[in-house]
């Protein structure tokens, strides 16, 4: 019997092997897809300068004692709210504190406090609303009210009354912002299980034995977590508000930690004579939640279906 001689492979990482109609491997249909997602995502300007700016400030972020010309908490009252230079690029404190430093180093712990909450909610409200949709009846009902309950709550007022009945301080905040931040994932998640679960690709799992467990943990929230990213990246602008108010309102991180929300709460009587010095973490907040904006419009557009 004459063996037909095997067909030849594009060359691994090359654009033919990523948008190879029959993938031949696991890895390969993967890494098809995420290139899909990018070819998808890089027709959208917005969600690219967006993606860009987001990567930016998460790398000054983590390079920041590397970028930083003074320790945060270095303090020259000689040189007190002095103006932008080029010995402190955006100008110092009401403590001869450099601002370009407080703001590299600022930016570890806001986005820190926000990685943390994104880690602790998604997981959460994924598995929650998972299995509320696929169990559906009494549980569902229980699940589902108790989400009513968090959801019938402004989230600042929310995270406050927890904060309040803790203490201040970046752990507590981080707690209080998860605590109020994972019904919104559990009603999407529960919306997408409901979609999927009388599905001829659910109840072929079924036939095969599989038990309710390892239909929901490996067949029910793999599909959910393309709509999960979404969200999420949508409302990381939302979470860093909710990070940075609390830290104004001295509930979240405490001076002298170079937090945005505190840096502005503390500068904020020199917001007519020295504006520079509350704008300047005012700025930074509002860049890095647009940029999460138009990357999450943009992911919208491509992992969305119904946006096709």
């Amino acid at each position: 019997m004459t063996t037909l001689p095997a067909l030849p492979q594009p060359r691994a990482g090359s654009r033919a092997w990523l948008l190879a109609d029959t993938p031949h491997t696991r890895t390969q249909a993967i890494w098809g897809r995420r290139y899909r997602l990018w070819l998808g995502l890089r027709t959208n300007p917005l969600a690219v300068i967006g993606l860009f700016t987001v990567l930016l400030v998460l790398l000054i972020s983590v390079c920041a004692p590397l970028l930083a010309h003074y320790p945060p908490g270095a303090q020259d009252l000689a040189n007190r709210l002095a103006k932008p230079s080029s010995l402190h690029w955006l100008g110092t404190d009401e403590l001869g504190r450099d601002t370009f430093s407080r703001i590299l180093y600022g930016g570890r712990i806001t986005l820190g406090m926000v990685i943390t909450v994104v880690a602790i909610v998604a997981p959460l409200g994924l598995l929650i609303g998972c299995v509320a949709g696929y169990a559906g009846g009494l549980l569902d009902r229980i699940l589902m009210r108790i989400t009513d309950i968090f959801l019938a709550f402004p989230r600042l007022i929310l995270a406050l009354a927890f904060v309040a009945a803790l203490k201040p301080g970046i752990e507590s905040a981080i707690l209080a912002i998860a605590l109020t931040a994972w019904p919104p994932y559990a009603r999407l998640a529960r919306a997408e299980t409901m979609q999927v679960r009388g599905t001829d690709y659910i109840a072929a799992c079924r036939l095969t034995g599989a038990t309710s467990a390892r239909i929901v943990w490996q067949h029910i929230m793999p599909l959910c977590v393309p709509s999960l990213v979404v969200r999420i990246t949508l409302d990381m602008s939302s979470i860093i508000i909710t990070a940075a108010s609390l830290g104004f309102l001295g509930m979240g991180a405490q001076p002298p930690s170079p937090e945005w929300g505190a840096m502005i709460a503390t500068a904020r009587r020199f917001l007519f004579e020295e504006w520079w010095v509350p704008l300047i973490p005012a700025v930074a907040i509002f860049i890095t939640s647009l940029a999460f904006n138009f990357l999450g419009d943009g992911l919208r557009d491509v992992l969305d279906p119904k946006e096709r």
